[in-house]
């Protein structure tokens, strides 16, 4: 499959990310291009992963269409050839979509459904997750009571992000606003957990970015829901007490926790099979909740 790493439009790049190229192309409108860059641990690969960048858009606009009556979307529906040249839409293909400009806010919204992750080990040391309490007796990769809203702030580029309480989260967007973010995150992962059940996919986590329109109206943005921004497990494969197998960038951490990297920039060489098996995960998971 044809692979982008690199963007090149006639219009003005506004950001280059681990991932996307945002272009401006008006005062309301962008342009954003998922690549196949590969980000892990938060460093940028040499090595694309074919195909990842249109599986995470088409993935993400699958998602946009089905939680449009939950919460409105970054999405214009307008076709790229009204920005874009024939060559340009060749190079981006099915990788791009035209997005309103919004007023991001400094919060990522994480709603975890099983204890897995930082989460489990948070668990294990205070019997809490990002403050909350939970029962005493919960294994690993259990199901929780009830998905916790565990919110992050947004790091500088560079950093990572921290966990903070909602209180912080009150404090940073306003009472009523986190308030919305935490009922809205938990209304999506509730309605998706459910659906990507019913194609035998378990989300474990997950999260969600926003931002206000320009009548401060609460609009859902980025990506959502991918193999990037969420955890996805095997139904058939989900055991309580072990780790169970993804559909993410796992089969990428497991062999980098092989290496004796300190996890940042050079990235070292990935093998050619971990590559290859990497991409068909991603299309393999567009296959199971699309179809």
């Amino acid at each position: 499959m044809k692979t982008l790493f690199t963007t090149s439009l006639g219009l003005k790049l506004i950001q280059k990310g681990k991932v996307r190229d945002i272009y401006a192309i008006d005062e309301k409108r962008m342009l954003i291009v998922t690549t196949d860059r590969l980000s892990a641990f938060d460093v940028v690969f040499d090595q694309p992963i074919a195909g990842k960048g249109q599986v995470l858009t088409e993935v993400a606009n699958f998602w946009f269409g089905k939680t449009q009556n939950i919460i409105p979307n970054h999405l214009t529906g307008e076709a790229l050839d009204s920005v874009l040249s024939k060559t340009e839409i060749e190079q981006v293909g099915s990788r791009a979509i035209i997005v309103k400009k919004l007023k991001p806010l400094p919060i990522e919204a994480i709603v975890r459904g099983y204890l897995i992750g930082s989460g489990w080990e948070d668990y294990q040391a205070t019997g809490r997750v990002c403050s909350i309490k939970l029962p005493h007796d919960l294994q690993l990769a259990q199901k929780l009571p009830e998905a916790l809203f565990t919110p992050s702030n947004k790091a500088a580029v560079g950093q990572h992000d921290e966990n903070i309480s909602f209180a912080q989260t009150e404090q940073i967007v306003g009472t009523d606003l986190a308030q919305q973010i935490k009922n809205v995150s938990l209304k999506l992962y509730n309605f998706a957990s459910e659906y990507a059940l019913s194609k035998g996919i378990i989300i474990a986590d997950t999260k969600f970015e926003f931002g206000l329109d320009a009548a401060g109206k609460l609009t859902l943005m980025d990506e959502v829901l991918t193999p990037d921004s969420s955890r996805f497990w095997s139904k058939s494969a989900y055991q309580v007490g072990s780790s169970p197998k993804s559909f993410d960038k796992q089969i990428i951490r497991d062999y980098l926790s092989t290496l004796d990297w300190n996890k940042t920039p050079p990235a070292p060489t990935l093998p050619a099979d971990i590559v290859q098996k990497t991409a068909a995960q991603y299309q393999f998971v567009q296959q199971l909740l699309t179809k």
